[in-house]
């Protein structure tokens, strides 16, 4: 996919991976699985639904759901620094990065919606 958006979240979904895995035990099933299950559909919905070329109505709801798992990942990464698994340094880094893959989202949503 050539999307500048998907690249990134491609991206942040690799850190998320691999800064999860560091999650206390206790928390790979729980709190890490939800952070890269999250971090990982932003970019397989953007694959999904842009891919098919079915409708721009069917790429925006695929759409729709990418930037519902982007607030999804904020959420998590919200968790990890409130209970003491990121500093405040990371989680501002990482979630500076989700910001900016909404922003590319909703411009991606503007975009298509003008397509109607």
């Amino acid at each position: 996919m050539k999307l500048d958006v998907f690249h990134k979240a491609y991206e942040a979904s690799l850190e998320i991976h691999r800064v999860s895995k560091r999650l206390p035990k206790d928390e790979q099933y729980e709190l890490a699985q939800q952070l890269r299950r999250s971090s990982k559909s932003i970019c397989a919905n953007l694959v999904e639904g842009l891919g098919k070329r079915e409708s721009v109505k069917e790429s925006l709801r695929y759409l729709r759901v990418a930037i519902g798992s982007k607030e999804e990942t904020k959420l998590w990464l919200q968790y990890c620094v409130d209970l003491g698994y990121f500093d405040q340094a990371q989680y501002e880094r990482l979630r500076e990065t989700y910001e900016e893959i909404g922003r590319m989202l909703e411009g991606l949503r503007k975009h298509l919606e003008g397509q109607i």
